[in-house]
Parts: C-alpha cells; structure tokens; sequence
C-alpha cells in the first residue's frame, strides 16, 4: 500500500474520532429528547450539502486521471442524497416525510459505502482526489455519524401526544 493511502487512512480515522467526539458532547445531547421531526431536521440540513460531491466531476478540482467509475459514482449518488434530504425536509413531520426520509437514510448511507468500494475497486489514490481530498477526509465521517443519528432517530419508539386540547365543554354546562 502506497504511504500516501495510509496517510489517507489516518485522516479518514481521526476524523471519525473527532466528529465522533463532537457529536456524543454536543450534537446528540441537543437532538436525544427532540422530537422525530424536529431532531432529524439539522441532519437532513447537513445532508443538503451534498452537492459538493459534484466535486468529482470537474476536472482542475480532482486530478484528470481520477477514475471515472468512482467520481461518477460518488458525484451522482451524492446528488441524490442532497436531493432527498431536501424532500425530506419538506415533507416532514408528516408520515411521507418519516418514509422519504428513511429512503433517504438507507441510499445516503449506502452511496457513501459504495463510494468507499469504488475507491478500493478503482485503485484510487488519495493523490487523484486534488482538492477533494476533503470531502472523505473531512465530510464523510461526519456524514456517516448523523446518518447513524438519523437512524436511531427514526428507530426510537414516538410516544403519542397526550391529549391536543381539552374538549370544549357542551353548550349549556
């Protein structure tokens, strides 16, 4: 294995080390008691942002001999991840909007686990990466946590409202 790939590594795991830090002392104790809707909405905010995947696409950005199979697999699976993240948002706190974002769970953690795949399919070097040697390094283990959140979020039982309003009294009471 090349030196640069364990460098690469080493960065892809002290990210996860840290953002994992940062999400068990600040992140989860502001969501854990929020409600479905309103604790998956800062995630799904995040996730939005997934257009920087693109990123693999643009020549001067990536090296020109990145392989084609990853930057097209990444760059689009992120696409439509971001693109779902912002239905879910929409749709939310409603039960369509639960479903799309656990559609929206399941293909973004996926798509970041065959990007992952693809790498190593590829033989990519983190050198072919160019300036988006970030996004693994830096963006991608914080997305793969809040997608663990997400996850739990929507895995955690959603006790039912206590009563709305009390009940007008009848007329003549």
């Amino acid at each position: 294995m090349p030196q640069q790939m364990i460098w690469f590594f080493v960065s892809i795991a002290f990210s996860l080390i840290a953002w994992g830090i940062v999400t068990a002392r600040y992140i989860w104790p502001e969501l854990r008691f929020r409600p479905r809707a309103e604790a998956l909405q800062p995630l799904l905010i995040l996730h939005s942002f997934r257009f920087i995947g693109l990123a693999f696409l643009i020549p001067g950005v990536v090296s020109p001999d990145l392989p084609a199979s990853f930057a097209h697999a990444a760059a689009y699976g992120d696409i439509i991840a971001a693109i779902l993240a912002l239905l879910s948002l929409l749709l939310l706190p409603s039960a369509p909007g639960v479903a799309a974002t656990w559609i929206f769970s399941l293909w973004g953690s996926a798509d970041l686990f065959n990007a992952f795949y693809q790498a190593n399919h590829a033989g990519l070097l983190a050198g072919q990466l160019g300036a988006a040697f970030f996004l693994p390094t830096v963006i991608v283990p914080l997305l793969l946590i809040t997608h663990g959140l997400a996850f739990r979020i929507l895995l955690q039982h959603q006790p039912e409202p206590a009563m709305q309003e009390s009940r007008p009294l009848a007329q003549g009471r």
